[in-house]
């Protein structure tokens, strides 16, 4: 199995840390295979609550609904990885191999749509981990709540980069017809071989297209996210990105561009270094140029985006293309009329 990260980059909150000592163990190959390729390990997550509140002002949603803590997807690049240390975990190899599972996701999200205190607003899945991960195919936790989403008639969003979500088309549809969905799905790249390497358990690009024209052809609001443009390796890719997107039908566009925030850092300079070793001292360069010679930024409203020129360059590159391949449209209007609370499975009314 392929990783995104062959590291473990110490956990920041750790009062120790360990260092593998293999001097003695070059010769088993066995032992060094298991090391490096571990097997996926399925936690289950405990949470009494499953919808998550953010107030930045450059996240264009507040409410999110994560079924999953980890990713199975081991993208090199992920801003997602270091959230993985608030359970004791690493945001390397730990992140993508120690899969927390919110076995009651439906559950929750049913209790939490039934208080009377909630005023309907877009509730976005996923705002971390993608909730179309590989392991979404035995769990259905994603499909659970999406049902009682279409049963509140409570209006969502969609992020992913897996074409699972094509398996859902029927709730989709149905929910596209009441104005209760928009999906979001990401294209990082075209090519085939460089999404293998930096995003090793995701759906190709080819089939990633083929579900946004799927779910164009079902009347479901798509828009493609080219996230994150790494400067030097994919922002040369933006036109055709755009075009493909066009001629898959989706109706917009967006982009953001890469940021490497805490731990994640390591995490992808080690990927770089490893499978980009003729780019890597460029692409770094590029990178700092658009964040004032760091790799990362926290400063709302430039964190996103960048600055600088390289970052300016990218910014009227899209805007121009986007332009061009009339991916400028707004995803329509959520009807947030039809919404009714929900009765817990308990049927136990709630006195507060």
């Amino acid at each position: 199995m392929r990783h995104g990260s062959m590291i473990d980059p110490p956990n920041r909150f750790g009062k120790t840390q360990s260092e593998p000592d293999l001097e003695h163990f070059e010769w088993d190959q066995e032992y060094l295979t298991e090391l490096y390729e571990r097997q996926v390990e399925y936690l289950t997550d405990t949470s009494k609550t499953i919808v998550s509140e953010n107030n930045s002002p450059d996240i264009p949603f507040r409410y999110s609904l994560n079924p999953y803590r980890g990713c199975l997807h081991g993208c090199s690049y992920c801003y997602a990885r270091n959230s993985h240390e608030y359970l004791g975990f690493n945001a390397g190899r730990d992140f993508e191999t120690k899969i927390v599972v919110k076995h009651d996701a439906a559950r929750l999200f049913r209790e939490f749509l039934s208080n009377d205190a909630w005023k309907p607003d877009e509730v976005v899945f996923s705002g971390v981990t993608d909730c179309y991960q590989p392991v979404e195919r035995h769990f259905r936790l994603t499909r659970q709540c999406l049902e009682v989403a279409l049963e509140c008639r409570l209006p969502v969003g969609i992020v992913t980069k897996n074409a699972l979500v094509v398996r859902d088309l029927d709730l989709l549809r149905e929910m596209a017809s009441h104005r209760l969905v928009h999906v979001n799905v990401s294209v990082t790249t075209l090519d085939a071989e460089l999404a293998r390497n930096m995003e090793p358990r995701t759906s190709i690009p080819s089939a990633r297209l083929r579900a946004v024209e799927m779910l164009a052809e079902a009347g479901i609001p798509t828009r493609v996210m080219v996230a994150p443009i790494i400067p030097g390796l994919n922002d040369s890719e933006i036109p055709s990105i755009l075009q493909a997107a066009q001629a898959a039908g989706a109706l917009g566009a967006s982009y953001t561009l890469l940021r490497l925030p805490l731990t994640v850092e390591p995490v992808f300079r080690e990927w770089l270094s490893r499978t980009q070793p003729l780019k890597a001292q460029k692409i770094e360069g590029l990178i700092r140029e658009t964040r004032a010679g760091k790799l990362s930024s926290s400063d709302w409203g430039k964190r996103m985006v960048g600055t600088g020129q390289i970052a300016e360059h990218v910014r009227k590159l899209f805007q121009v293309f986007v332009r061009k391949y009339k991916l400028d449209q707004a995803f329509p209007p959520h009807d947030f009329s039809q919404f009714r609370p929900s009765t817990p499975r308990s049927g136990q009314l709630r006195l507060f």
